[in-house]
């Protein structure tokens, strides 16, 4: 088998900046788009299904939809990942999927945003779940025998933490390139487009962009000249069985639930927290995110070489504190520290979150690797692909909670009449309140500390153990 070059580590890690430039942008403005709160509505966005609480008078019709996306997309992920351990192709067994999947996910993410209504209609709702449901079934055809590769491209424990910081910066800068879409649908209403075509464009645009990166991959990678592994010959429900019954990944599992929900909580409210917590304009969440990322970067040189001495146990526990104080601090921002300028506030959080970031960037992909590895060690079956898609599964579980309970504990502190100002029978207004969201801040930084107390019970060193047995 082939030692990985620079060249590839690179070819493979543009792969994964296109799946998060989408990733991102369904990340940063699904529920922005969909559920615009005043700020927002005052800048020309519109409703475009109902809004408020109008699920059982309790769960908003975006966070129902996204939430059920979420579901499906994690049950679906077991489902592709069985899929592609037994895939029995001339091209291998991730590739195949990586080159079938990305132009229809690159087409139908733009159309979860082109809801044919222009204004509250079922209609819309019809469509804006249909498109979703598409979207997240797409997105885990390629993203679950692209994450498999990580196990089965390097050779040993130095290409794989390479390749996982290359995938974590193109992560990184595909997700930045998300938060940038302001800055273009702005040039776009500044000549004259009104505010959702404005935004339609960019999206598209962006998801052009992201699609080609998907395809180098796909077409530039030659999986069989890495990866010698026999199919597998488990259904799906014999292998996430026997997946499961790692101790370890059980355990690994669920942290990834726990952060998951925490940041996908803060990241879907971060729009928010600049508008409503910090006053801030729109086009902020950029300045924010890229602050963000490129101080992270700065730390990736240190994560690497802290791997070496500490282990991934002790720093990912590490991150876990370091986003408690940055949600925990996100929760009190605005008026509650007014003795602060709102400008230094947002400096603050970009600062506190850059190292967590750098850490979660680089770590957890390892340590799925390292655990689909030395359970292959002792049970002589490859099966990468489902231990990815089962840890990918976990990871959706959480954001599906998340995105429910976003959207309800954002409204927290608004009453119906609130919702229905004026003649807006409909309910138009009023995406969430300041209380809202600073809950929703709160509830990331909690999770954050449950999240570290469950990675404190993951073994490490038996893991490693049975890694260089082989490796030796």
């Amino acid at each position: 088998m082939k030692s990985l070059t620079k060249g590839k580590m690179w070819c493979y890690a543009i792969g994964q900046l296109g799946w998060s430039i989408i990733s991102g942008l369904i990340g940063s403005w699904l529920v922005y788009f969909y559920q615009p709160n005043q700020e927002a509505i005052n800048e020309g966005m519109i409703s475009l299904i109902p809004q408020g609480r109008v699920v059982l008078g309790l769960l908003t019709l975006i966070g129902l939809v996204t939430a059920l996306g979420r579901v499906f997309d994690a049950v679906t992920d077991p489902l592709v990942g069985n899929w592609s351990d037994n895939l029995k192709h001339k091209l291998g067994r991730r590739i195949p999927f990586m080159r079938w999947s990305a132009l229809p996910l690159g087409l139908v993410f733009v159309l979860v945003f082109c809801a044919p209504v222009n204004g509250v209609s079922s209609i819309n709702t019809v469509w804006l779940f249909v498109t979703v449901m598409a979207y997240y079934f797409l997105i885990t055809c390629y993203c679950t025998p692209y994450t498999s590769l990580l196990a089965e491209l390097p050779n040993n424990q130095e290409e794989k933490l390479k390749l996982s910081m290359c995938i974590s910066l193109t992560f990184i800068v595909g997700t930045g390139i998300g938060y940038t879409a302001p800055v273009i649908w702005d040039i776009f209403i500044k000549s004259g487009m009104e505010r959702i075509p404005a935004m339609r464009v960019t999206f598209a645009i962006l998801s052009v962009l992201a699609t080609i990166f998907m395809l180098v991959p796909a077409f530039g990678i030659n999986e069989k000249d890495y990866c010698d592994l026999q199919p597998s010959s488990s259904n799906m429900f014999s292998s996430l069985g026997k997946t499961f019954k790692n101790k370890d990944f059980r355990i690994f599992v669920g942290q990834d639930i726990i952060y998951f929900f925490g940041l996908a909580m803060f990241q879907t409210g971060l729009p928010f927290f600049v508008t409503s917590l910090l006053h801030l304009p729109e086009s902020m969440t950029t300045v924010m995110f890229v602050g963000l990322t490129l101080l992270s970067l700065v730390y990736y040189p240190f994560v690497t070489k802290m791997t070496a001495k500490w282990g991934k146990k002790k720093l990912l526990i590490a991150a876990f504190c370091g986003f408690v104080l940055t949600f925990g601090f996100t929760a009190l921002s605005g008026e509650k520290l007014s003795f602060i300028p709102v400008a230094v506030q947002a400096v603050i959080i970009v600062v506190l979150g850059s190292f967590p970031q750098a850490i979660f960037g680089i770590i957890p992909q390892t340590i799925v690797a390292d655990i689909a590895l030395e359970d292959e060690v002792i049970t002589g079956e490859s099966r990468s692909g489902m231990f990815y898609a089962a840890r990918t599964f976990a990871m959706k579980l959480g954001q599906s909670l998340a995105m429910l309970m976003f959207t309800s504990l954002a409204t927290i502190g608004i009453s119906e009449s609130e919702f229905l100002q004026a003649a807006a029978v409909s309910k138009e207004t009023a995406a969430g309140s300041s209380f809202g969201y600073r809950i929703v801040a709160l509830v990331a930084s909690i999770c954050c500390i449950i999240g570290g107390v469950i990675m404190y019970f993951f073994n490490e060193n038996k893991v490693m153990e049975t890694i260089k047995k082989v490796e030796e």
